[in-house]
C-alpha cells in the first residue's frame, strides 16, 4: 500500500469521533481515580463525590470535543488553539454547577481529568494533522483549479476506474462538467459504494472560507433566506448580552470620551449613515478616531472621504490606537441593542461606498439579508478594505457566513476577534 493510501487511513483513525469519544470517557473516570490512588488519597468508588466528579469531568470533556471539532469544521481554523479555551470553559463551568448545586467534588481527580483530556485530544489532533487531508480529483472542469491549493493532497484520477484498497478517500469533481459515460458511471457506483463525492465548488468553499455566487439559483441554501430559526435565537442573545455589557462599559467609555477631547477638538461619537438589515439605512455610533472636517456634496468625494485609507493623516494619536484594539467600535453596542446591527455580521458599509459597490458588483445587496455586526467572517478573515477588488473577495467571505450561518460560525468568529483586537490584524 503506498505512503498516499496510508496518510488518509491514519488520519481517519486519528479524527474518529468514536475513538476519541472513547478516549475521553476513559480520562474522564478510570484514569483521574487511578491518579488520586497514586497521589494517597484513596477515593470510594462508590461515593457521591466520585460519581459526582466522574460524571462532571466526562460531561465537560464530551462537549469540549464536540464544541472544538465544529469550531474548527470552518477553513483558516488551527485545531491546536481551540483545545485549551474549549476544555478550560467547559471544565470552568462544570466546576461552577458543582458549586451553584453544593455538591462535593474531588479536586485531584477533576483537574487530572483536565489535563489528561487536554493532551488526549492534543494528541489525537497532532496525528490527524501530520496525516494530512487527502482527495481523489477527477481530472475535468473546475476540479482541476484545486490541485494548485496546498491546502490538502490531491491525487489525480487517470481512468475512471475506482482506486483500490482505499475507500475512504473522497472524490472530488465538478459535478456540472459534462462527463463522458464511463466517468459518469464510476461516479454513480462511488456514491452507490457509500464513498464520498464532493462538488469541486463545496470543497474549493470549505477550504477558503468564500462563497463564490455566479448566479443566485446556485448559491445552494435551498432558500435565500439563511436559517430563520437561529435568526430569532441570534436576535435574543444580541439584546441580553447587550443588556448585560452597557452598565459594564460606562464607566470606561467615559474616561475614553474624556481622553478623545483632550486629544482633538470636536464631538466624542462619530455618526454615520450606513447601510444596514435589509437595505435599511441607519446611523451608527463609533468613537471619533479622525480629525473633524467639513461634509461633502459630491459623490466622488463622499466615496473618497469614506474610505480609510493605510496611514491616514486624518486619523487622531488617541484614535489610531482605538483603530487597531478596535475599542472605536464599542459604541455600536447601543446599535445592536436597538436591531440596527447584531454583535456579529458582516460590516455595514457607508452610504455612498454601499451604493458604489452596488453598481460595481454583482449581488452586492444580498450581503444585507442579514444584520450587519461588530465583528464579522471577512474583518477576521481579511481585514480592513476598500478597493472594488478587495471588496469583491470580502463580498465572498460574507456569503460565506450568510451560508453557513449558525452558532458554531459565530463562536469562531468570537474566538478569532480576541486574536485579532490583541494583534491589530486589518486594521486602518
Amino acid at each position: 500500500m503506498t505512503r498516499d493510501l496510508i496518510r488518509p487511513r491514519a488520519r481517519s483513525v486519528a479524527n474518529s469521533l468514536v475513538l476519541q469519544l472513547m478516549g475521553l470517557l476513559l480520562t474522564g473516570s478510570a484514569l483521574p481515580i487511578a491518579i488520586s490512588y497514586l497521589s494517597g488519597k484513596t477515593p470510594d468508588i462508590t461515593s457521591e463525590q466520585t460519581l459526582a466528579t466522574v460524571a462532571a469531568s466526562c460531561i465537560a470533556a464530551v462537549v469540549a470535543l464536540l464544541a472544538i471539532r465544529k469550531v474548527t469544521s470552518f477553513p483558516g481554523t488551527r485545531h491546536f488553539s481551540y483545545i485549551i479555551p474549549a476544555f478550560s470553559v467547559t471544565f470552568g463551568s462544570a466546576i461552577g454547577a458543582l458549586l451553584f448545586l453544593r455538591v462535593d467534588y474531588a479536586s485531584v481527580m477533576l483537574m487530572s481529568a483536565f489535563l489528561l483530556g487536554t493532551l488526549f485530544i492534543f494528541m489525537m489532533m497532532h496525528l490527524g494533522a501530520r496525516a494530512g487531508q487527502s482527495f481523489y480529483v477527477v481530472p475535468f472542469g473546475k476540479a482541476l483549479e484545486l490541485v494548485d491549493s496546498e491546502d490538502a493532497n490531491w491525487l489525480l484520477l487517470k481512468h475512471p476506474t475506482l482506486p483500490e484498497n482505499d475507500d475512504r478517500t473522497p472524490i472530488v469533481a465538478d459535478l456540472r462538467y459534462d462527463f463522458e459515460p464511463e466517468w459518469e458511471r464510476m461516479l454513480a457506483a462511488a456514491a452507490i459504494s457509500g464513498r464520498a463525492v464532493y462538488h469541486s465548488k463545496q470543497v474549493r468553499e470549505s477550504l477558503t472560507g468564500k462563497v463564490e455566487i455566479e448566479h443566485l439559483s446556485e448559491n445552494g441554501f435551498g432558500s435565500l433566506l439563511p436559517n430563520s430559526a437561529y435568526r430569532q435565537t441570534k436576535r435574543i442573545v444580541d439584546i441580553l448580552v447587550s443588556l448585560v455589557v452597557i452598565p459594564l462599559l460606562l464607566v470606561p467609555m467615559l474616561i475614553l470620551s474624556v481622553a478623545i477631547r483632550l486629544d482633538s477638538p470636536g464631538p466624542v461619537l462619530f455618526r454615520q449613515r450606513r447601510m444596514g438589515y435589509r437595505g435599511h439605512d441607519f446611523e451608527v455610533l463609533k468613537f471619533r478616531t479622525m480629525r473633524t472636517r467639513a461634509s461633502v456634496a459630491c459623490v466622488e468625494a463622499a466615496i473618497e472621504d469614506a474610505i480609510t485609507q493605510s496611514e491616514d493623516h486624518r486619523i487622531t494619536k488617541i484614535g489610531r490606537f482605538l483603530r487597531r484594539t478596535r475599542i472605536d467600535e464599542l459604541p455600536q453596542i447601543w446599535n445592536v441593542l436597538l436591531g440596527d446591527m447584531s454583535i456579529i455580521g458582516p460590516r455595514p458599509e457607508a452610504i455612498p461606498l454601499s451604493e458604489w459597490y452596488e453598481r460595481e458588483l454583482p449581488f452586492y445587496s444580498y450581503r444585507h439579508i442579514v444584520r450587519p455586526g461588530i465583528t464579522g467572517w471577512a474583518q477576521v478573515s481579511q481585514g480592513h478594505v476598500a478597493d472594488l477588488d478587495s471588496v469583491h473577495t470580502k463580498l465572498y467571505y460574507d456569503f460565506y457566513y450568510i451560508k453557513n450561518f449558525s452558532a458554531w460560525l459565530d463562536l469562531l468568529i468570537t474566538i478569532r476577534t480576541v486574536h485579532t483586537v490583541l494583534s491589530g490584524f486589518g486594521s486602518k
